[in-house]
């Protein structure tokens, strides 16, 4: 998940005390919550007696005087760095200090009191559950009340998640993002002031219930068999499909549609759920008609991702439909980037005139032995595509090194896993080294949601620093044989 602060505001106190400087953090593109210098500032001393100095990103010093305008950027770049260094870190991002500072950050900032509500959340085939939660509830919370209206086991929750979605024209729906640890659920969703947005429950991509902000995925279409061996998690597993494949996410040929139609109709939803298995897309998720630079330069796209791999559907001249499949184990590395327009003038004023963000993933592909070539999607879903990218990695890499997600699933203490069961799954890889001295060099696979960079359009420098590359531990290198 991608911290930003993109924008400062000065801001009057309170009983006409003195005007302040108010940082505005924003989570994938979105305000989260607005925050002083002094309450950034205190968060960090929480986590420094809790934790120790050697453990911190360096956090901006306090000034004597009055900052000028360039110091006030200064200081904002510097605490969106520490924001998010802080929350990559897997000690740190996943400590309660540091999300409850974020939800009450959230909370006091679109001004809403703990009040006990009623919080509506849509089923994939639209049914609606409607569940009693404080508006104080943390994500956890609230899945877990959604459990329990639907008579769910607590050891099947965490194959579940929560989504914020919002309404497209044609009555689909487009992914924002999972909601997360540090939010509010019913504060993000009315925050928005908008009935396009809603919170559906989905069988997850990204398991919840490990004690660490990058949790482990669930992409393998095996772990369906705990899920489908309770009713209730047969019903929404079944529920889900359907839905997927009334969309198109799922594709099916006219001879599965049949065999699928004839099990609905026999309402044989176990052995409707093993054809659908097998079918291509199953299991994956579908993000929004964008534009990419493969086949050729501006060529229009739909991004599904799942199964190791993306995979880039387009349209050609008459019409018709072609697939490119894009494998993880064959992407070098990746970055995400994005550009804002300058404002008028050229001039690149501290927190003022920024346009609408433009979201870029790049990942370089391993098109054949020894030919690198770098394929760029320019989506406002960047984000959500490479933290996919990134749960198909930590799955690869859960696999290889022997670990089990169902067994850490199974292993839960007071409803959360130990750290060292999270932590003992995937060891971090070592830095990887680029073969070329004149590119970046790779971070590690443990940083996962290094910071997005922000350019102006037009600006001489364009290059992603080191920062912001993804390096992929499970990248193999292979012959033209393998191709």
């Amino acid at each position: 998940m991608h911290f930003s602060i993109p924008e400062t505001e000065s801001r009057n106190g309170d009983s006409g005390g003195s005007a302040y400087v108010a940082y505005n953090i924003h989570v994938n593109g979105v305000l989260h919550c607005r925050v002083r210098y002094s309450q950034l500032l205190g968060l960090h001393e929480q986590l420094r007696k809790e934790y120790g100095a050697n453990v911190l990103p360096a956090f901006p010093p306090k000034k004597l005087f009055s900052l000028t305008p360039a110091e006030v950027e200064q200081r904002r770049e510097q605490l969106e760095k520490y924001m998010q260094a802080v929350r990559q870190d897997p000690l740190l991002g996943s400590s309660e200090t540091f999300n409850s500072f974020l939800r009450r950050a959230q909370q006091e900032t679109q001004q809403v009191p703990t009040e006990e509500v009623s919080l509506e959340v849509l089923l994939s085939n639209g049914q609606k559950v409607l569940v009693s939660v404080l508006t104080s509830d943390q994500t956890e919370d609230v899945l877990e009340a959604v459990a329990a209206k639907l008579d769910l086991p607590d050891d099947l929750i965490g194959y579940f998640s929560l989504f914020l979605v919002r309404d497209k024209e044609d009555g689909a729906f487009s992914f924002v993002r999972k909601l997360q640890e540090f939010e509010l659920p019913y504060v993000s969703v009315t925050s928005l002031r908008s009935q396009e947005y809603k919170i559906v429950l989905r069988k997850s991509l990204v398991l919840l219930l490990l004690s660490t902000p990058w949790p482990h995925s669930y992409w393998d279409s095996a772990y369906d068999d705990d899920v489908m061996e309770n009713r209730v998690g047969l019903n929404l597993l079944y529920a889900q499909t359907v839905s997927d494949i009334e969309r198109g996410w799922i594709l099916v040929t006219k001879e599965q549609h049949r065999q699928l139609k004839s099990l609905q109709e026999k309402v044989s939803k176990k052995e409707f759920l093993r054809l659908a298995q097998t079918l291509r897309h199953y299991g994956y998720l579908r993000f929004d008609a964008c534009v990419a630079d493969f086949p050729e330069k501006d060529c229009p796209v739909v991004v599904s991702a799942g199964n190791s791999e993306l995979s880039l559907q387009l349209r050609l001249p008459g019409q018709q439909l072609r697939e490119g499949s894009f494998r993880v184990t064959r992407m070098r590395c990746w970055r995400v980037t994005s550009s804002v327009p300058l404002p008028s003038g050229g001039t690149n004023s501290p927190g003022r005139g920024r346009g609408e963000v433009r979201l870029e993933l790049a990942f370089e592909y391993l098109m054949s032995k020894d030919r690198l070539q770098w394929v760029t999607i320019t989506s406002p879903q960047a984000i959500m595509m490479s933290i996919c990218l990134q749960s198909m990695v930590d799955e690869l890499m859960v696999k290889k090194s022997g670990g089990s997600i169902r067994k850490m699933l199974r292993r839960r203490v007071g409803g959360t896993l130990r750290r060292s069961d999270s932590q003992q799954a995937v060891k971090s890889p070592p830095l990887l080294e680029s073969p070329d001295a004149s590119r970046e060099s790779m971070v590690k696979l443990s940083s996962k949601l290094s910071a997005v960079s922000l350019r102006g359009i037009g600006s001489p420098s364009t290059d992603a620093s080191a920062s912001d590359v993804h390096g992929n531990f499970a990248f193999e290198g292979i012959g033209d044989e393998d191709l």
